[in-house]
């Protein structure tokens, strides 16, 4: 899986935009850790995929809500990614998006960013390494499994 080459979100990201119309219309994965909620949204990018060169293509949204009572900061990220053909790759780095974001309380934080697989389908899920900057306290949120699937794909398995 070494084409998990990261790429630019697409444009055009407001509510009356396509963009935004099919981002309403998709299925939401969520999972709450230690009072901060993360929730993942996926869908198929046809325009970036080229199915003949075994390149598939998703992009996600993901929003980070604090329901808790202390300022969090985002330090790092883990993702396990498995294709369709059960072939895992370990990705990991500081922040999101070239950002450790600072996300108040009662606030959240949004992002987009994507996928590329070999196969038609697979899943991704993972942590953020955060910390609770007045009191130095470090914690894991889980980032919810969630379903690549795409249109070449036979049946939708996940």
């Amino acid at each position: 899986m070494s084409k998990n080459r990261p790429f630019p979100p697409p444009g055009g990201e407001g509510a009356e935009s396509p963009l935004g119309e099919t981002m309403d219309n998709t299925p939401c994965f969520e999972e709450t850790t230690d009072n901060v909620r993360v929730v993942v949204q996926t869908f198929w990018l046809d325009d970036q995929s080229e199915p003949d060169e075994h390149r598939y293509v998703w992009a996600y949204r993901i929003r980070i809500e604090n329901h808790g009572t202390e300022q969090i900061q985002l330090l790092r990220r883990s993702w396990r990614i498995v294709d369709g053909q059960g072939r895992i790759d370990r990705v990991e780095g500081d922040g999101v998006v070239g950002e450790q974001p600072l996300i108040d309380a009662a606030a959240s934080f949004e992002y987009m960013s994507g996928a590329a697989l070999e196969t038609p389908t697979g899943f991704m899920g993972g942590m953020y390494h955060m910390i609770r900057p007045a009191s130095r306290q470090h914690f894991d949120v889980s980032i919810p499994v969630f379903s690549l699937d795409s249109p070449h794909h036979p049946a939708i398995l996940h």
